[in-house]
């Protein structure tokens, strides 16, 4: 039997790619003219109105009570509408990268529990933390969210190897240096808020979605009880 010199792809990681790719290709054909749709050019524009994360999603929910779909479904649809295609290309290619080697660790559903969990995570860190009025959209905080996910792994192998764990953490200081470098040169939005908090959350929720994460768990909470 012949072994693959590259280890495909999880599923599931080829799924969140696609839908970024054709949200993306939605955009492009809406503003290409090709469209029958006079309002094809602000297809994006309309996405980023429906389908994106607002903080004012966060307050409703608190003070009104307002759980409707409309609102409630912003903060799975959002990682999927970016503002540019180099945007999406980014994003498309941390989700493969780090996709791909949680993906190989894990089980695919552990990959979409992952990036979804840094999503909504992030949306709630931005709605709660901030008070800002640009919406969230991008797939920027599941991707931090795998990065997380990475960092994880990486860590419990350096540990296990009798290495320092802290190595594992290199890549997203690096990631957050250059935010933090760009915000010094050119400016920046809020939206590292949600980055970092998708990584936090997809650190911590590897713990329990690895192979044997949650019953080492249930097994801790029982001596301590």
């Amino acid at each position: 039997m012949n072994t693959p010199v590259v280890n495909p792809l999880p599923k599931a990681v080829i799924g969140l790619v696609l839908l970024m790719v054709l949200a993306e290709a939605y955009f492009a054909f809406g503003a290409s003219g090709f469209s029958s749709d006079p309002r094809g050019a602000a297809w994006r524009a309309t996405a980023v109105q429906d389908y994106g994360f607002y903080g004012q999603v966060v307050d409703d929910a608190l003070r009104l009570g307002r759980f409707d779909f409309d609102r409630m479904v912003r903060f799975v649809s959002y990682p999927f509408i970016h503002y540019t295609f180099t945007s999406m290309l980014f994003a498309a290619v941390f989700v493969l990268a780090m996709g791909k080697f949680v993906g190989e660790q894990m089980r695919g559903a552990a990959v979409l529990v992952i990036f979804f969990g840094g999503s909504i995570m992030g949306a709630l860190a931005y709605g709660l933390i901030l008070d800002d009025t640009a919406p969230l959209i991008g797939g920027f905080p599941g991707a931090y969210a795998l990065i997380g996910g990475f960092t994880y792994l990486l860590a419990a192998r350096l540990t296990a190897e009798g290495e320092n764990s802290a190595r594992a953490f290199t890549l997203i200081g690096f990631l957050m240096g250059i935010q933090l470098l760009f915000a010094l040169m050119f400016g920046t939005d809020n939206t590292w808020v949600a980055d970092l908090t998708g990584f936090v959350a997809g650190f911590l929720l590897s713990s329990i979605v690895r192979p044997g994460g949650w019953s080492q768990i249930v097994r801790r909470l029982r001596r301590r009880a």
